[in-house]
C-alpha cells in the first residue's frame, strides 16, 4: 500500500517511518497540509493520512475517487474535518478512536491547575526574582463541582482525575453511560452548578458552540472553562465578552475554532491577523496552548500503531473496526 502522509512533522516520523516499513507500506511524507491546493499530491497513492487541521471536502473526495485513492486514514479520533456523506460508496474512512485518553485528560487538568494557581505567571515572575504573591491567589479544587461535558473515554479519565482531587462530578452526555458512578444532568443544570467546566465531546452539528452566550449567562461567577476537544465547541466571541465582564475565574484552551494554519506551526515572526485569538492572549486569566493535549510518547506511539493497523486491515480484507460511516463511527 502506498500512503500519502500529509502535514508531516519531525515527531511523526519517529514512529510512522520505522513502523511503516515493518508493515511493508510505502509512506511518502508530505510537510504540506491536506487541502484543496495540495490534494493533487495524492495521485498514485492508495490512501492518504491526515491530521486534525487537514480537511477533505466533497470536491476533494471526488478528486481522490478519480485518482483511485481507496481510503482516508485519520490519525485522530475526531472526523469532523472530512465530508463523511460525500465519501459514502467512494472512499473508506478509518480513524483512531482511542490512543491515550489519559494524555488528554491529564493535560486538561494541567490547564485547570495552571489558570487556577497562576503557575505560568509565577514562573515568569520568579525568573526575574519578583517573589510577590499579588495577583496569584487561586481557589481549592477540593469539594468544588466539576462539570464534565462528554463522558467517552477521555471524559471518563477526566472524571477519575477530578475525583482524585476530591471534586463532586456532574456530567452531560446525550448518550449517558449507566455504568459510570456520576450524576447526569441537562446542559443547563451543569453550567449553572459547575465551578469547573471541561469539554470532552466530539464536534457535531449538535455540539457546535455548546458554550455560547446563553450558556455563559447561566454559569456561576468565577467559573473555570477548559477545552481540550475541538475549538468550535466554544463561541470565541461569547467567551471574550464573558472575560471582559469578569465572568470567568480562568479559561484554558488547547484548541481554537480558527486554529487551522496557526496551530502546529511556528508563526512567531508573523503578524497574526486573527483579532479574537490576539484578544484572548491579552487576558491574564487565559492560557492558550497549541493543541498539544494528545502529545505524549505513549499517545503518539498508539496513534501510529492504530493508524497502520487500520491500513493493514483494509489491505488484507480484515474487519474494519474503526471505519466511520454516515451514521457516525462504527
Amino acid at each position: 500500500m502506498k500512503i500519502a502522509f500529509y502535514g508531516t512533522k519531525p515527531y511523526d516520523k519517529i514512529w510512522f517511518e520505522p513502523m511503516g516499513k515493518d508493515y511493508g507500506f510505502d509512506i511518502h511524507f508530505i510537510e504540506l497540509p491536506c487541502n484543496e491546493d495540495t490534494i493533487f499530491l495524492a495521485n498514485g497513492y492508495d490512501a492518504i493520512c491526515i491530521f486534525v487541521n487537514d480537511y477533505v471536502n466533497a470536491a476533494m473526495i471526488d478528486k481522490l475517487y478519480d485518482m483511485k485513492v481507496k481510503a482516508i486514514l485519520l490519525r485522530s479520533a475526531g472526523f469532523n474535518n472530512v465530508d463523511i456523506k460525500a465519501a459514502e460508496n467512494k472512499l473508506v474512512i478509518l480513524r483512531v478512536p482511542s490512543y491515550s485518553p489519559e494524555a488528554v485528560a491529564e493535560f486538561a487538568m494541567a490547564l485547570l491547575l495552571t489558570v487556577n494557581r497562576f503557575t505560568h505567571r509565577a514562573y515568569n515572575r520568579t525568573r526575574e526574582f519578583n517573589m510577590s504573591l499579588n495577583g496569584l491567589m487561586g481557589t481549592d479544587l477540593n469539594q468544588k463541582v466539576a462539570g464534565i461535558i462528554g463522558t467517552g473515554k477521555i471524559g471518563q479519565a477526566m472524571i477519575r482525575i477530578c475525583k482524585g482531587f476530591g471534586m463532586q462530578i456532574l456530567a452531560y452526555d446525550p448518550y449517558p453511560n449507566k455504568e459510570l458512578d456520576v450524576k447526569y444532568v441537562s446542559i443547563d443544570e451543569l453550567v449553572k452548578k459547575a465551578d469547573v467546566i471541561s469539554l470532552h465531546c466530539p464536534l457535531t452539528p449538535e455540539t457546535e458552540h455548546i458554550i455560547n452566550k446563553d450558556t455563559i449567562t447561566l454559569m456561576k461567577q468565577g467559573v473555570y472553562l477548559i477545552n481540550t476537544s475541538r475549538g468550535r465547541l466554544i463561541d470565541t466571541e461569547a467567551v471574550i465578552d464573558g472575560l471582559r465582564e469578569g465572568k470567568f475565574g480562568g479559561v484554558g484552551l488547547d484548541v481554537y475554532e480558527e486554529e487551522e494554519g496557526l496551530f502546529f506551526e511556528d508563526r512567531s515572526n508573523d503578524i497574526i491577523t486573527d483579532d479574537n485569538l490576539a484578544r484572548l492572549m491579552t487576558f491574564p486569566n487565559v492560557l492558550v496552548t497549541s493543541h498539544m493535549g494528545f502529545f505524549t510518547q505513549e499517545a503518539m506511539q498508539a496513534i501510529a500503531i492504530e493508524t497502520l493497523e487500520n491500513a493493514y486491515a483494509l489491505e488484507n480484507g480484515l474487519p474494519l473496526v474503526n471505519q466511520v460511516g454516515t451514521d457516525g463511527a462504527h
